[in-house]
Protein backbone atom coordinates (compact mmCIF):
# COMPACT_ATOMS: atom_id res chain seq x y z
CA UNK A 1 0.00 0.00 0.00
CA UNK A 2 1.40 3.62 -1.05
CA UNK A 3 1.16 6.16 2.12
CA UNK A 4 0.63 9.53 0.33
CA UNK A 5 2.19 12.26 2.66
CA UNK A 6 0.87 15.20 2.33
CA UNK A 7 2.84 18.47 2.04
CA UNK A 8 3.51 20.35 5.21
CA UNK A 9 2.39 24.02 4.62
CA UNK A 10 3.38 25.21 7.98
CA UNK A 11 7.24 24.07 7.42
CA UNK A 12 6.94 25.84 3.91
CA UNK A 13 5.94 28.97 5.73
CA UNK A 14 8.50 28.67 8.02
CA UNK A 15 11.10 28.65 5.01
CA UNK A 16 10.27 32.15 3.76
CA UNK A 17 12.58 33.86 6.04
CA UNK A 18 15.73 31.15 5.12
CA UNK A 19 15.11 31.63 1.71
CA UNK A 20 15.30 35.20 1.61
CA UNK A 21 18.57 35.32 3.41
CA UNK A 22 18.91 32.87 0.57
CA UNK A 23 18.61 35.55 -2.28
CA UNK A 24 20.27 38.56 0.34
CA UNK A 25 23.49 36.41 0.47
CA UNK A 26 23.76 36.00 -2.94
CA UNK A 27 23.38 39.34 -3.44
CA UNK A 28 25.90 40.69 -1.11
CA UNK A 29 28.53 38.29 -2.43
CA UNK A 30 26.97 39.53 -6.41
CA UNK A 31 28.09 43.01 -4.91
CA UNK A 32 31.02 42.90 -3.46
CA UNK A 33 32.19 41.36 -7.29
CA UNK A 34 30.25 44.38 -8.53
CA UNK A 35 31.92 47.11 -10.47
CA UNK A 36 34.96 45.50 -11.46
CA UNK A 37 34.00 44.71 -15.27
CA UNK A 38 33.86 41.12 -15.04
CA UNK A 39 30.19 40.06 -15.13
CA UNK A 40 30.92 36.16 -14.98
CA UNK A 41 33.28 36.83 -11.91
CA UNK A 42 29.68 38.37 -10.41
CA UNK A 43 27.56 35.76 -11.82
CA UNK A 44 29.76 32.97 -10.09
CA UNK A 45 30.02 35.01 -6.95
CA UNK A 46 26.06 34.91 -6.61
CA UNK A 47 25.28 31.16 -7.85
CA UNK A 48 28.12 30.03 -5.17
CA UNK A 49 26.66 31.94 -2.21
CA UNK A 50 23.56 30.67 -3.19
CA UNK A 51 23.82 27.34 -3.66
CA UNK A 52 26.25 27.37 -0.17
CA UNK A 53 23.37 29.03 1.66
CA UNK A 54 20.90 26.57 -0.04
CA UNK A 55 22.69 24.19 1.56
CA UNK A 56 22.82 25.38 4.99
CA UNK A 57 19.08 25.06 5.58
CA UNK A 58 18.60 22.26 7.91
CA UNK A 59 16.26 19.55 7.12
CA UNK A 60 15.17 19.94 3.06
CA UNK A 61 16.10 18.86 -0.45
CA UNK A 62 15.86 21.99 -2.83
CA UNK A 63 15.81 20.77 -6.66
CA UNK A 64 16.10 23.21 -8.93
CA UNK A 65 13.29 22.91 -11.81
CA UNK A 66 14.55 25.43 -13.65
CA UNK A 67 17.54 27.47 -13.28
CA UNK A 68 20.22 29.14 -16.26
CA UNK A 69 22.74 26.34 -16.45
CA UNK A 70 22.60 22.72 -17.55
CA UNK A 71 24.81 19.87 -16.27
CA UNK A 72 27.90 20.73 -17.72
CA UNK A 73 28.33 24.42 -17.44
CA UNK A 74 29.31 24.65 -13.48
CA UNK A 75 28.92 26.95 -11.80
CA UNK A 76 25.49 27.75 -12.68
CA UNK A 77 22.98 26.16 -10.82
CA UNK A 78 21.72 23.51 -13.34
CA UNK A 79 18.18 22.02 -14.15
CA UNK A 80 17.30 18.97 -11.79
CA UNK A 81 20.66 19.81 -9.53
CA UNK A 82 20.00 18.57 -6.31
CA UNK A 83 20.34 20.47 -2.62
CA UNK A 84 20.38 19.40 0.41
CA UNK A 85 19.84 16.01 2.21
CA UNK A 86 16.83 16.51 3.91
CA UNK A 87 13.24 15.18 4.07
CA UNK A 88 11.18 17.70 3.18
CA UNK A 89 11.39 18.42 -0.55
CA UNK A 90 10.95 22.14 -2.16
CA UNK A 91 10.87 22.90 -6.02
CA UNK A 92 13.13 25.65 -7.14
CA UNK A 93 13.10 28.27 -9.86
CA UNK A 94 16.15 30.42 -9.43
CA UNK A 95 17.58 33.56 -11.27
CA UNK A 96 21.39 33.82 -9.08
CA UNK A 97 21.96 36.91 -10.86
CA UNK A 98 19.81 38.91 -13.24
CA UNK A 99 21.37 42.12 -15.38
CA UNK A 100 25.16 40.67 -15.17
CA UNK A 101 26.23 43.39 -17.46
CA UNK A 102 25.02 46.05 -15.29
CA UNK A 103 26.21 44.37 -12.03
CA UNK A 104 29.95 44.22 -13.81
CA UNK A 105 29.48 47.86 -14.25
CA UNK A 106 27.66 49.28 -11.16
CA UNK A 107 24.91 50.15 -12.94
CA UNK A 108 21.31 49.71 -11.47
CA UNK A 109 18.40 47.28 -11.92
CA UNK A 110 20.79 43.85 -10.59
CA UNK A 111 18.88 41.37 -8.91
CA UNK A 112 19.27 37.87 -7.17
CA UNK A 113 16.22 36.13 -7.46
CA UNK A 114 14.11 32.51 -6.57
CA UNK A 115 10.54 31.23 -6.75
CA UNK A 116 9.92 27.86 -4.47
CA UNK A 117 7.10 25.79 -4.56
CA UNK A 118 5.70 22.35 -3.34
CA UNK A 119 7.15 19.60 -5.19
CA UNK A 120 6.02 19.53 -9.06
CA UNK A 121 4.50 23.13 -8.70
CA UNK A 122 7.07 24.66 -11.10
CA UNK A 123 6.98 23.78 -14.98
CA UNK A 124 10.89 22.36 -15.26
CA UNK A 125 11.91 23.75 -18.99
CA UNK A 126 14.95 24.36 -20.60
CA UNK A 127 16.91 27.36 -19.96
CA UNK A 128 15.56 29.31 -23.36
CA UNK A 129 12.80 31.70 -24.36
CA UNK A 130 9.76 33.08 -24.55
CA UNK A 131 7.32 35.32 -25.58
CA UNK A 132 5.69 36.99 -22.83
CA UNK A 133 2.61 39.02 -21.95
CA UNK A 134 2.31 40.19 -17.98
CA UNK A 135 -0.41 42.64 -16.98
CA UNK A 136 -2.13 43.71 -13.34
CA UNK A 137 -5.07 42.40 -12.12
CA UNK A 138 -7.49 44.84 -13.45
CA UNK A 139 -6.75 44.01 -16.21
CA UNK A 140 -6.02 39.82 -15.98
CA UNK A 141 -8.46 37.97 -17.84
CA UNK A 142 -8.85 40.43 -20.71
CA UNK A 143 -5.91 40.27 -22.89
CA UNK A 144 -4.69 37.34 -25.22
CA UNK A 145 -1.06 37.16 -26.43
CA UNK A 146 -3.02 35.59 -29.67
CA UNK A 147 -4.36 39.35 -30.72
CA UNK A 148 -2.19 41.98 -31.91
CA UNK A 149 -0.26 44.34 -30.17
CA UNK A 150 -2.94 47.21 -31.37
CA UNK A 151 -5.69 44.88 -29.81
CA UNK A 152 -4.15 44.32 -26.85
CA UNK A 153 -2.88 48.03 -25.65
CA UNK A 154 -6.45 49.08 -26.40
CA UNK A 155 -7.80 46.37 -24.14
CA UNK A 156 -5.28 47.57 -21.37
CA UNK A 157 -6.33 51.07 -22.19
CA UNK A 158 -10.14 50.45 -22.07
CA UNK A 159 -9.94 48.46 -18.62
CA UNK A 160 -7.82 50.94 -16.80
CA UNK A 161 -9.53 53.54 -17.98
CA UNK A 162 -6.72 55.60 -19.71
CA UNK A 163 -5.49 57.17 -22.92
CA UNK A 164 -3.50 55.01 -24.89
CA UNK A 165 -1.02 57.56 -24.25
CA UNK A 166 -0.69 57.16 -20.89
CA UNK A 167 0.43 53.68 -21.00
CA UNK A 168 3.59 52.73 -20.00
CA UNK A 169 4.46 48.85 -21.52
CA UNK A 170 8.25 47.34 -21.01
CA UNK A 171 10.29 45.61 -23.52
CA UNK A 172 13.37 43.90 -23.25
CA UNK A 173 15.89 45.93 -25.73
CA UNK A 174 16.80 43.12 -28.36
CA UNK A 175 16.78 42.94 -32.19
CA UNK A 176 14.11 40.31 -31.88
CA UNK A 177 12.18 42.91 -30.26
CA UNK A 178 12.44 45.55 -32.62
CA UNK A 179 9.22 45.33 -34.26
CA UNK A 180 7.15 45.14 -31.31
CA UNK A 181 9.15 48.35 -29.93
CA UNK A 182 8.08 49.85 -33.41
CA UNK A 183 4.53 48.89 -32.80
CA UNK A 184 4.20 50.00 -29.27
CA UNK A 185 4.99 53.08 -30.06
CA UNK A 186 3.06 53.61 -33.31
CA UNK A 187 0.07 53.30 -31.13
CA UNK A 188 0.39 56.12 -28.59
CA UNK A 189 1.73 54.41 -25.89
CA UNK A 190 5.19 54.90 -24.40
CA UNK A 191 7.81 51.67 -24.53
CA UNK A 192 10.06 51.64 -21.76
CA UNK A 193 12.63 49.91 -23.36
CA UNK A 194 14.95 48.11 -20.91
CA UNK A 195 18.84 46.54 -21.93
CA UNK A 196 18.40 44.12 -19.27
CA UNK A 197 15.73 42.00 -16.85
CA UNK A 198 12.47 41.87 -17.38
CA UNK A 199 12.00 39.73 -14.27
CA UNK A 200 10.93 42.78 -12.09
CA UNK A 201 9.14 44.85 -14.92
CA UNK A 202 6.49 41.93 -15.57
CA UNK A 203 5.78 41.73 -11.28
CA UNK A 204 5.23 45.66 -11.58
CA UNK A 205 2.61 45.52 -13.35
CA UNK A 206 0.72 43.63 -10.72
CA UNK A 207 1.72 46.66 -8.38
CA UNK A 208 -0.78 49.73 -8.40
CA UNK A 209 1.52 52.97 -9.08
CA UNK A 210 4.40 51.22 -10.39
CA UNK A 211 3.37 53.01 -13.60
CA UNK A 212 4.32 49.84 -15.66
CA UNK A 213 0.81 49.00 -17.07
CA UNK A 214 2.30 45.87 -19.24
CA UNK A 215 5.27 43.30 -19.99
CA UNK A 216 5.40 42.19 -23.51
CA UNK A 217 8.34 40.62 -26.11
CA UNK A 218 10.36 37.97 -25.96
CA UNK A 219 12.59 36.56 -22.80
CA UNK A 220 14.45 34.28 -21.03
CA UNK A 221 11.98 31.28 -19.91
CA UNK A 222 13.72 30.98 -16.30
CA UNK A 223 13.23 34.36 -15.42
CA UNK A 224 9.36 33.92 -17.06
CA UNK A 225 8.52 31.09 -14.65
CA UNK A 226 9.95 33.23 -11.62
CA UNK A 227 7.37 36.12 -12.69
CA UNK A 228 4.73 33.81 -13.22
CA UNK A 229 4.70 32.67 -9.22
CA UNK A 230 4.67 36.35 -8.19
CA UNK A 231 2.05 37.01 -10.98
CA UNK A 232 0.10 33.96 -9.26
CA UNK A 233 0.26 35.11 -5.73
CA UNK A 234 -0.78 39.40 -6.82
CA UNK A 235 -3.78 38.00 -8.85
CA UNK A 236 -2.40 39.50 -12.17
CA UNK A 237 -2.23 37.54 -15.43
CA UNK A 238 0.85 36.09 -17.60
CA UNK A 239 0.88 34.63 -20.91
CA UNK A 240 3.62 32.87 -22.70
CA UNK A 241 4.34 30.62 -25.52
CA UNK A 242 7.69 29.09 -25.80
CA UNK A 243 9.99 30.79 -28.54
CA UNK A 244 12.92 27.78 -29.54
CA UNK A 245 15.61 30.26 -31.54
CA UNK A 246 16.48 26.73 -33.83
CA UNK A 247 16.06 23.17 -33.99
CA UNK A 248 18.44 22.28 -31.42
CA UNK A 249 16.18 24.63 -28.63
CA UNK A 250 13.12 23.03 -30.18
CA UNK A 251 14.00 19.24 -29.95
CA UNK A 252 14.89 19.95 -26.25
CA UNK A 253 11.92 21.82 -25.06
CA UNK A 254 9.71 19.18 -27.12
CA UNK A 255 11.49 16.38 -25.52
CA UNK A 256 10.63 17.87 -21.68
CA UNK A 257 7.05 17.85 -22.58
CA UNK A 258 6.56 21.15 -23.88
CA UNK A 259 3.71 22.26 -25.82
CA UNK A 260 5.47 24.91 -28.51
CA UNK A 261 1.57 25.39 -29.76
CA UNK A 262 0.10 25.89 -26.44
CA UNK A 263 -0.33 29.78 -24.35
CA UNK A 264 1.42 29.17 -20.85
CA UNK A 265 -0.73 31.03 -18.04
CA UNK A 266 1.02 31.67 -14.73
CA UNK A 267 -0.89 29.12 -13.44
CA UNK A 268 0.73 26.61 -16.10
CA UNK A 269 4.00 27.89 -15.28
CA UNK A 270 3.36 28.17 -11.31
CA UNK A 271 0.86 25.58 -10.25
CA UNK A 272 1.94 25.23 -7.38
CA UNK A 273 -0.74 25.71 -4.11
CA UNK A 274 2.40 26.61 -1.74
CA UNK A 275 4.35 29.39 -3.46
CA UNK A 276 7.33 31.70 -2.06
CA UNK A 277 8.94 34.59 -4.13
CA UNK A 278 12.08 36.87 -2.93
CA UNK A 279 14.47 39.20 -4.41
CA UNK A 280 17.05 40.94 -3.55
CA UNK A 281 18.47 44.29 -4.84
CA UNK A 282 22.46 44.15 -6.00
CA UNK A 283 22.08 47.91 -7.19
CA UNK A 284 19.63 50.47 -7.15
CA UNK A 285 16.40 48.65 -8.32
CA UNK A 286 13.78 51.20 -10.28
CA UNK A 287 11.52 51.93 -13.21
CA UNK A 288 11.94 54.86 -15.47
CA UNK A 289 9.75 56.38 -12.81
CA UNK A 290 9.65 54.98 -9.61
CA UNK A 291 12.06 53.69 -6.91
CA UNK A 292 11.25 50.18 -6.15
CA UNK A 293 14.73 48.82 -3.54
CA UNK A 294 17.94 50.35 -2.90
CA UNK A 295 21.28 48.11 -3.75
CA UNK A 296 23.45 46.48 -1.05
CA UNK A 297 25.58 48.98 0.73
CA UNK A 298 28.46 48.08 2.54
CA UNK A 299 30.55 49.47 6.17
CA UNK A 300 32.78 47.84 8.02
CA UNK A 301 31.80 44.41 9.57
CA UNK A 302 28.40 44.11 7.58
CA UNK A 303 26.50 44.87 4.83
CA UNK A 304 22.98 46.27 4.44
CA UNK A 305 20.19 44.85 2.14
CA UNK A 306 17.04 44.99 0.82
CA UNK A 307 14.31 42.96 -0.59
CA UNK A 308 11.20 41.80 -1.66
CA UNK A 309 9.13 38.93 -0.34
CA UNK A 310 5.95 38.09 -1.92
CA UNK A 311 3.66 35.05 -0.82
CA UNK A 312 -0.14 34.51 -0.66
CA UNK A 313 -0.22 37.06 2.25
CA UNK A 314 0.75 39.62 0.19
CA UNK A 315 4.07 41.68 -0.60
CA UNK A 316 6.95 43.05 2.17
CA UNK A 317 9.79 45.15 1.62
CA UNK A 318 12.26 44.17 4.11
CA UNK A 319 15.51 45.59 4.97
CA UNK A 320 18.68 44.23 6.82
CA UNK A 321 21.53 44.60 8.20
CA UNK A 322 23.86 41.91 7.79
CA UNK A 323 26.73 41.42 10.51
CA UNK A 324 29.39 39.63 8.52
CA UNK A 325 31.68 37.41 9.92
CA UNK A 326 35.28 38.38 8.15
CA UNK A 327 37.07 35.27 9.42
CA UNK A 328 34.71 33.03 6.90
CA UNK A 329 34.63 35.45 4.24
CA UNK A 330 36.82 33.86 1.24
CA UNK A 331 37.75 37.43 -0.84
CA UNK A 332 38.65 35.27 -3.66
CA UNK A 333 35.13 33.94 -4.01
CA UNK A 334 33.08 36.76 -3.09
CA UNK A 335 31.71 34.63 -0.69
CA UNK A 336 29.78 35.63 2.69
CA UNK A 337 28.43 34.14 5.53
CA UNK A 338 26.10 35.56 8.49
Amino acid sequence: MTIIQSFDEGKFKHLEGELLDVTQMAAVSAARAAGHGDKNAADEAAVNAMRKSLGDIRGIKTVVKIGEGERDEAPMLFIGEEIGNGSFQIDLAVDPLENTNATAKLGPNAICVLAASNPGGLLSASDGYMDKLVVGPKVAGKINIKNSVEANISIIAATLNRDIDDLTITVLDRDRNQELIRRIIATGARAQVIADGDLIPGILTCISGASTHALMGIGASPEGVVTATAVKMLGGEMQAKFWPRNEEDKNRLISMGIDLNKVYNQDDLAKGDHLIFCVTAVTSLSTATKHILDGVSFFGGGAKTNSLLITKGGIEFISKTHILDQTEFDRSRSEYRL
